[in-house]
């Protein structure tokens, strides 16, 4: 069955579990040769349908399986007419079994196959089949500079299975990659074709399960799920008779001197997402552009923590972090809301806290860090983040018994019990500040209407991230505040208010 980006199954798997499903289908009575052959057949009218002019096809081969799948569309191509050479950066000899026969069938049809070298000419479309899942560690050469040479062609370019030099499982880039345009992938889908530095090297992504056999499917615990409309939690719809009281009240908690900016628009995003009714604690100086700004909230002034004794126990959801600082009134403040046995919502400087262990982190909370923050709070690099973003989520999440949402290109979110969801949507125009202020948000509206943390998480970060895939058409010069209305449009087409 062939799939398109739009229409992709959510299960997504290691590359070790997408190896083990290849073992059960031959096992089950599939040949290997056949399903390598699937794997050309469907890369080859990915690549017509893609190219629908083309003529011509340089292929880039390892000494894989992946190689194999290279060959046969190599063989292919010639079949319907095309100019074909085969630029193999890997010796022939070496390949092994099924891509041993597949590069044979090859040479014995008269396609052209010469050696890589560095004056080899890419021509037409370039079909990198040169690294598959299996790899491991930094890309060496020659495959590196292979690596270089087709990224610096200009040319159209497809891969098969995975852009050589990607991770499969973490998404990040193995020292090189190629940044392919097209990306043709089989029996199931990995997890790093998702997130970390994926987005940039991956292309249009195809998949096609090579007709695996869905119980073949049945005991393998999948690594992830991919965010999509068809499997979000959904918020009931509401009765005629519904009332304020029954929607939660959340209190959003921060907005130090010169920060009130992120409380606000924290307290606007969950008033917009559906919360019954919205506190805000900020430094006295900002009550009066709260008010102009935000009047259905409840705003109070607050020197000090003992101010919010009072308020803490009317609340039903608190929202902590938003501009709060580090200084003794941010620090008073957390204290206040880590001593409170409420869900809670921890962002930016309450994590920065609770990295110095300012503050200790309350049960059934989520907390939204971006790379660096969760750098700080695992005690390691953010390129060490960045390396194992899937490892780092489950990592903080186990260590913190909270659910986590690891912010970046192809957002994570960890529970505790290790389910793990991904969302690749987004935008560009989406790098700037105050977005974060906003997810924060509306996860505390989404809590406080009776979802639970992890629902919350999911929900929520796949409506921001769509919201900022609407908004960003635009360009650059998106605003965190942009997000806002859209949020609640999207909110309303996934979840309509009324049955």
């Amino acid at each position: 069955m062939l799939h398109t980006k739009d229409d992709l199954p959510d299960a997504l798997y290691s590359a070790a579990q997408v190896r083990a499903i290849d073992a059960s289908l031959i096992a089950a009575g599939t040949p290997g040769f056949e399903l390598m052959q699937r794997a050309a057949r469907a890369t080859w009218r990915a690549l017509v349908r893609q190219w629908p002019t083309a003529n011509e096809l340089s292929v880039v081969a390892g000494h894989g399986n992946n190689a194999g799948d290279g060959y046969l569309v190599a063989l292919l191509a010639q079949r319907a007419g095309w100019q074909v050479r085969v630029l193999a950066a890997g010796e022939p000899q070496r390949l092994q079994g099924d891509a041993a026969r597949a590069h044979a069938e090859a040479v014995a049809e008269g396609v052209d196959v010469k050696a890589w070298t560095a004056h080899a000419e890419l021509r037409g479309i370039v079909l990198d089949a040169l690294l598959g899942t299996g790899v491991r560690g930094e890309v060496r050469e020659p495959y590196a500079s292979v690596i270089a040479a087709i990224n610096a062609s200009g040319l159209a370019v497809a891969a098969v299975d995975i852009p050589s030099g990607l991770c499969a499982d973490s998404g990040r880039l193995l020292g090189a990659a190629v940044r392919a345009d097209l990306t043709v992938t089989f029996i199931g889908l990995k997890v790093g074709l998702f997130t970390g530095d994926a987005a940039d090297v991956v292309g249009e992504l195809v998949f096609n399960d090579l007709q695996t056999a869905p119980e073949l499917l049945n005991g393998i615990d999948i690594s992830a799920r991919r965010l999509n409309p068809g499997n979000l939690p959904r918020l009931l719809a509401r009765a005629s008779t519904a009332h304020k009281g029954q929607f939660g009240h959340v209190l959003l908690i921060g907005g130090d001197r010169g920060f009130g900016g992120a409380i606000l628009l924290s307290a606007q995003s969950a008033l917009r997402s559906g919360a019954g009714m919205v506190s805000v604690a900020t430094r006295t100086e900002h009550v009066p552009a709260a008010l102009a700004r935000i009047p259905e909230a409840m705003v109070l002034g607050t020197a000090s923590a003992n101010q919010l004794i009072g308020l803490l126990e009317k609340v039903s959801i608190l929202v902590v972090g938003p501009g709060l600082g580090q200084a003794a009134w941010g620090r008073s403040l957390l204290s206040a809301a880590a001593n409170t046995p409420l869900p809670q919502v921890w962002d930016a400087d309450a994590l920065n806290l609770l990295s110095e262990q300012a503050a200790s982190l309350p049960k059934d909370c989520v907390i939204t860090p971006h790379p660096g923050e969760a750098a700080r709070l695992l005690g390691v690099s953010t390129a060490d983040v960045q390396a194992d973003r899937p490892g780092a989520a489950h990592a903080l999440s186990k260590k913190y018994a909270a659910v986590v949402v690891l912010k970046g290109a192809g957002s994570l979110i960890a529970s505790p019990d290790g389910r793990l969801a991904v969302c690749h949507q987004g935008h560009p125009a989406m790098a700037t500040a105050g977005l974060g202020d906003v997810l924060a948000g509306l996860i505390g509206a989404l809590r406080a209407q009776g979802m639970t943390a992890f629902e919350a998480a999911c929900l929520g970060v796949w409506l921001h991230a769509n919201a900022g895939a609407q908004e960003g058409i635009s360009g650059r010069g998106l605003a965190a505040s942009d997000l806002i209305p859209a949020i609640r449009q999207l909110l309303e087409e996934q979840a309509p208010c009324l049955k």
